[in-house]
């Protein structure tokens, strides 16, 4: 039986007036929002650094899964919304996003299925997939043939003891070669992922790999009718994407598209201390005017205060990502008003299922029922943990419930 919500809420950052002002306790805590201000800056930050480039922006909208955020950035000027599963890709065409880039294998009889419908639904839109082995292409080209379909494929470059792709590129060229020979297929370019690559000076390995996916490219040309599209980048090393394809002979007619999805919240951990390594490095970014700045912040409450130097807040590993950093408070209020909050006089040490542990210096005044903000780091593990978000303006005034579609 289907389990029907019947509930006075939808959600669990419920509104319960409107208008609404989260630090007025008017909406259910804990709660996650996004700055709107910040929002758009951000949006409008990285279409500008790829319009500089002179490169297209696909942003990965699996960071968000927010049909609202989608729309917002192709409205921005992106030429594509990035996605990993099928699912996704269906959520991005029926927001109304016209080009989506499955930067991941189709596989399965069900996937298969799904994005079938969805490009005869979507007849206009454009889908693309990647490949990496000849089995997955013959059977895509049996299954789209019998339809009377054609699906678009990159072939995928990985590395050594990484992810999906094809581990050399005469690996990668061969199955090129086959692809443009099956029915069914159609072939659209190249694709990697140079995130997947680390240690403790990844940069060279970095630019290794997409000078040899350049060449490839150059290899593999023949065999693209009209345009080539060469597209790989995550939100570390887009600039060093950027600067290596620029500069290196490719395709007539190749278009290079960069995948960044983090930037769009930023956050205040992994990705800003990314961010602010490419600005340094990169005069353009730098150069550019403005800044990311993190957008996503989660509101919470303090539940108890149970001994000196210690309190427990209502948030917990099922409202924020912790894998990379537990969240840590930026802004303290009560009744409504902000609170002096001098930075590391509080700080998480813990966290469980609904409850975070903090220390707490001599001085600080924490008491139950206190407002407590919190930055988090690694966006895309805190999104995928709220059906529903608050896009708020500076006061935390409620402008708009975003639904995400996890």
């Amino acid at each position: 039986m289907k389990y029907q919500f019947t509930t006075l809420v939808s959600h669990k950052a419920a509104l319960m007036c409107w208008p609404a002002r989260v630090l007025n306790e008017e909406v259910c805590l804990p709660a996650a929002v996004i700055k709107k201000s910040a929002l758009e800056n951000n949006i409008l930050w990285m279409q500008r650094y790829a319009d500089a480039r002179g490169v297209s922006l696909a942003p990965h909208g699996k960071t968000t899964m927010t049909p609202g955020i989608f729309r917002r950035q192709q409205e921005a000027g992106a030429w594509a919304i990035g996605v990993g599963t099928p699912w996704q890709a269906g959520v991005a065409l029926a927001s109304g996003i016209r080009r989506v880039l499955m930067a991941n294998q189709l596989i399965g009889g069900a996937n298969m299925l799904l994005v079938s419908r969805l490009k005869q639904h979507y007849r206009q839109a454009d889908y693309l997939c990647c490949v990496d082995s000849l089995s997955n292409a013959q059977t895509l080209s049996a299954f789209f043939t019998q339809r009377g379909q054609t699906l678009d494929v990159l072939v995928e470059l990985g590395v050594a003891d990484g992810r999906c792709g094809c581990r050399t590129a005469e690996q990668a060229l061969t199955l090129a070669e086959a692809i443009s020979r099956l029915p069914g297929l159609r072939l659209r370019g190249l694709e990697l992922y140079e995130g997947v690559l680390h240690g403790d000076n990844p940069q060279p390995a970095v630019e290794a790999l997409l000078a040899d996916a350049a060449r490839l490219a150059c290899r593999m040309a023949e065999l693209v009718d009209g345009e080539f599209l060469l597209t790989g980048a995550g939100s570390v090393w887009y600039d060093v994407v950027c600067n290596v394809w620029l500069a290196a002979t490719k395709p007539d007619n190749c278009r290079i598209a960069i995948r960044p999805g983090c930037y769009i919240t930023l956050d205040a951990g992994i990705y800003q201390q990314a961010q602010q390594a490419l600005v340094e490095r990169d005069h353009i970014a730098g150069d550019l005017g403005g800044s990311l700045a993190s957008a996503l912040e989660l509101v919470a409450l303090v539940q108890s205060v149970p001994e000196a130097g210690r309190a427990v807040v209502n948030i917990g590993k099922r409202d924020s990502a912790f894998d990379a950093g537990l969240p840590q408070p930026v802004a303290h209020y009560r009744a409504g008003k902000a609170l002096p909050l001098t930075p590391g006089s509080v700080a998480s040490v813990g966290m469980m299922d609904q409850h975070c542990m903090l220390t707490f210096l001599p001085g600080s005044d924490l008491q139950v029922g206190d407002i407590l903000v919190f930055s988090t780091s690694h966006p895309c593990l805190t999104f995928d943990k709220w059906k529903t978000l608050l896009l708020v303006d500076d006061d935390y005034c409620v402008i708009e419930e975003l639904e995400s579609a996890f």
